[in-house]
């Protein structure tokens, strides 16, 4: 056929005889294979396009891609702009097959619509290929365009700047009209192009609309309304599955960029023709839902029968954390002897997705192909990814093992349609929580109100400038009337050396009401950036969750510590009020002092009180510190006690801080401790528990709270626990490089005390000067810390009470003549195995079991 360079009647409806004619011109299949054997798919809506190649272009794997210029009726645009290269030169190009298609594409410069006919309604593969490569005329690496259908945005305005990348992009589409359209459409004054797309039925049965909901548990219902992007296809344990051998001409990757614990693991593989597919429980499973080769290989627990299986098998990815996504995880057992051998538990981001899965009672035979299907809710992903883990259950069993088989990962459209962002197909902006006119209506009359209500405040506000001399007389009423953001109209400003200008006696700042309780200080964001030299990272001391921590000068000399939120940090806005909020409430010696705050410009920073000795970890390990010794760390955990104390019980509700570890807990010029960082710190009524997701950091975190979501001031004393040991022992309390038994410090110091070996682990840089019944003392309140459950744990004023005793002895035992540790001996620890927490060996492995659990969790 013979195609014009031009056809100004492309715009024109289309008639039953063009769709006759594509019909027959493209439904060809590309690879025939028969059905009844269920192992292929021929689909019958089947476009494979090679865009703007002048002939047809067959793949390695069998698929015939034609030419989108041997039909005027495919393509509804008056330009005809192709271009192609040579030869090109791409390294790990994925897809692998791909690389023929690469040579050749469509460039537009206005929006542009490919229109196909859809004999069968139903899901479609949407597969589109980009590849930037070098053209003297269009420079498409600059390109930014928009891709949607007639109901979905598939990508907005998306830039492809790699031109060393081939940009693969798939996509299951549910259509239910006959006519199908995909809309290129450049941004102004650029360009959009496509090398390749596919165009292809899918099985009815590949998605279905139902799936298990992961938090909170339960059936989630509607997939079929959404349309669905391929993040991740990976074939866990086995080789790079490609299009040639897949049933649906898919892609399978590796698992090993996304294994976190290959250590833990170990790769089992079968021959392909003894996988089986099953018929139970009303499902009939075929290899269309995955290749054999899928399911004939797999990852289980390495050394089941020789290390303490204590863990899980973990697979990570990166995802938006705006989105939902489907996850399907491929099961099949192939290394039991048996049924009724393989009992594990199913983990998505941390959540129990399913308790002891039973592989038998599923498909009622071995090697047997199984797959689940769950959603994660945007709610629950935090720090951009999905962390999915297979591990033992705790059952008491005469094997213990967990496999995966493969792993498959999919975004779902938002409120919007969209795959990409917040816009719709028609370029409206929808953001997440607008659903409907009766919302608009109700954002509408909000805003009314605002104004109304910023204007009322405003006049309140000017009033108050205009107060009298003796306002400061009557000001009780005003405290808390004034807006949580009030600020006095001259700044601070170095270039302004008035007398009017409002200083503060710590160098600069304006007041500002924020709680009852005294002022707090609110920092021009200009104040700030001359403080720390414009943020120069010479000045960063420190860096969490939050973000970076930088030494500040303030205008009388003063140092500062200014801890500056990142925009990137996952935690933002609500740490930033909580700290606020709690620490303009709270006075306490141990309690890092909160001296001001900035807000202008989107920026959340607060400043501090500089504690010149940084946190307490660098003195235990890690750093050029002098070893401190064994009673001044006795002081410095009194002092964090002391601290965590009057948080529990000091004030009108109990304060959990959630986030107790050793670079939480600074050090003043006098090695005074101050507990710090409260942006993940909850308030709950004394000796109560709330339900909330689980945050902290990996180490310390309760492993009570962690499996039941309750917290409780008890968390912060496991926290603690762990603590303490850290300084006995001044080791980190993770350590991969570790054997695994000891890679978890709160584990290894609890076998080690059961056998009466603790006393080896001691710091060397004290050993010889600590004092065996001081040591006793404050070993056995840590080990009552570590307890499994809450309630076998003491309170915060019982350990501090142990803590005091145990420098009391310390002390003591430097005016007589007191014996130290002995090392060849363990009587100080065999003796203590009644202590209450630690009875019996299931409570003692316990923590270990929740290690497992949280391998590589993503805290702070």
């Amino acid at each position: 056929m013979e195609k014009k360079n031009k056809d100004v009647n492309m715009k024109s409806s289309y008639n039953f005889f063009s769709h006759f004619v594509l019909f027959i011109f493209f439904f060809f299949p590309s690879r025939s294979i028969s059905v009844t054997d269920h192992n292929s798919f021929t689909p019958l809506v089947n476009y494979l396009i090679d865009c703007g190649s002048p002939v047809k272009t067959l793949l390695n794997d069998g698929r015939n891609f034609k030419s989108d210029r041997e039909t005027t009726s495919l393509l509804s645009t008056t330009e005809d702009i192709v271009i192609s290269v040579d030869s090109i030169n791409i390294t790990n190009i994925f897809p692998p097959s791909s690389l023929p298609l690469c040579q050749t594409a469509r460039v537009f410069t206005e929006e542009s619509i490919y229109t196909f006919y859809i004999s069968k309604i139903g899901r479609i593969w949407i597969r589109l290929y980009f590849f930037p490569f070098s053209n003297p005329t269009y420079n498409l690496t600059n390109s930014i365009f928009s891709v949607h259908t007639d109901h979905f945005v598939l990508l907005h305005e998306f830039s492809p700047t790699n031109n060393n990348s081939v940009f693969f992009k798939e996509y299951l589409v549910n259509v239910l009209d006959a006519r199908f359209s995909l809309k290129f459409k450049p941004k102004k004054d650029s360009l959009a192009f496509i090398n390749a797309i596919e165009i292809v039925s899918a099985p009815d049965t590949l998605i279905s609309d139902s799936a298990t909901q992961v938090f909170p548990l339960g059936e989630f219902k509607g997939l079929m309304k959404s349309a669905l992007q391929v993040s991740y296809r990976i074939n866990v344990g086995g080789p790079t599955i490609t299009p040639e051998v897949d049933t649906l001409s898919r892609t399978w990757e590796t698992d090993g960029s996304y294994n976190i614990f290959p250590q833990g693991s170990m790769s089992v593989s079968v021959s392909n023709k003894s996988i089986k597919y099953s018929q139970e429980n009303g499902v009939n499973l075929t290899p269309l839902i995955a290749p054999n080769s899928v399911y004939a290989t797999c990852v289980q627990m390495k050394d089941t029968e020789v290390m303490q299986p204590k863990f899980n098998l973990s697979w990570m990815v990166n995802v938006e954390e705006s989105y939902s996504y489907l996850i399907r995880l491929h099961f099949c057992d192939i290394v039991s002897t048996s049924l009724d051998q393989l009992y594990f538990n199913v983990y998505i981001n941390g959540i129990e997705g399913v308790e002891a899965l039973d592989l038998s009672s599923q498909t009622k035979a071995l090697s047997t192909a199984f797959y689940m299907d769950f959603v994660i809710d945007s709610s629950n992903i935090t720090n951009g990814s999905i962390l999915i883990q297979v591990g033992p259950p705790n059952l008491q069993l005469s094997t213990t093992n967990a496999i995966l088989n493969g792993i498959e990962v999919m975004k779902m459209s938002n409120s919007a349609n969209s795959l990409d962002g917040f816009f719709s197909v028609d370029g409206e902006y929808i953001g997440p929580n607008v659903t409907s006119k009766v919302m608009k209506i109700i954002a509408i009359v909000g805003l009314a109100l605002a104004v109304i209500a910023f204007l009322l405040l405003a006049i309140m506000y000017i009033r108050w400038l205009r107060r009298p001399l003796d306002w400061e007389e009557s000001r009780s009423l005003s405290s808390w009337i004034l807006p949580l953001h009030s600020r006095r109209k001259k700044s601070c400003n170095t270039n302004l050396n008035t007398s009017d200008s409002p200083k503060s006696k710590n160098g600069g700042g304006h007041f500002v009401h924020y709680s009852p309780r005294g002022q707090e200080k609110f920092f021009h964001f200009s104040e700030l950036q001359r403080a720390t030299n414009n943020f120069d990272d010479k000045r960063v001391i420190g860096e969490g969750g939050f973000g970076k921590v930088y030494l500040g000068i303030l205008e009388d000399g003063t140092n500062v510590a200014i801890k500056r939120g990142s925009g990137g940090s996952g935690q933002g806005m609500n740490e930033f009020i909580t700290e606020l909020s709690m620490l303009s409430k709270m006075r306490h010696r141990h309690l890092v002092s909160l001296i001001g705050y900035c807000d202008e410009n989107s920026e959340m920073v607060l400043i501090y009180d500089y504690m010149s000795n940084g946190p307490f970890r660098s003195h235990l390990y890690g750093s050029n510190f002098s070893p401190l010794s064994w009673q001044k760390r006795l002081e410095i955990c009194i002092g964090a006690a002391r601290g965590l104390h009057y948080l529990h019980t000091g004030a009108s509700q109990s304060i959990i801080h959630r986030d107790v570890k050793t670079t939480n807990i600074l050090l003043d010029e006098n090695y005074v401790a101050k507990v710090s960082d409260f942006g993940l710190s909850k308030a709950i009524q004394d000796k109560s528990q709330v339900s909330t997701a689980v945050k902290g950091s990996f180490g310390y975190l309760d492993p009570e709270y962690f499996r039941s979501q309750q917290l409780t001031q008890k968390s912060d004393i496991y926290s603690f626990g762990v603590v303490l040991f850290e300084v006995l022992c001044a080791r980190p309390v993770v350590c991969p490089t570790l054997p695994m038994e000891q890679a978890n410090l709160a584990d290894w110091v609890l076998q080690q005390y059961r056998i009466g070996n603790l006393h080896k682990m001691i710091d060397k840089n004290i050993v010889d000067t600590i004092n065996h019944e001081s040591y006793k003392i404050f070993s056995q309140i840590g080990v009552k810390c570590l307890a499994d459950h809450g309630v076998d744990r003491p309170s915060m004023g019982d350990v501090l009470w142990h803590l005091e005793h145990a420098l009391q002895l310390q002390i003591a035992s430097s005016h007589v003549d007191i014996p130290l540790i002995d090392q060849s001996t363990n009587e100080y620890e065999r003796n203590d195995d009644n202590l209450h927490g630690v009875t019996s060996d299931e409570s003692a492995n316990s923590s270990s079991i929740l290690f497992s659990q949280m391998v590589n969790f993503q805290g702070r």
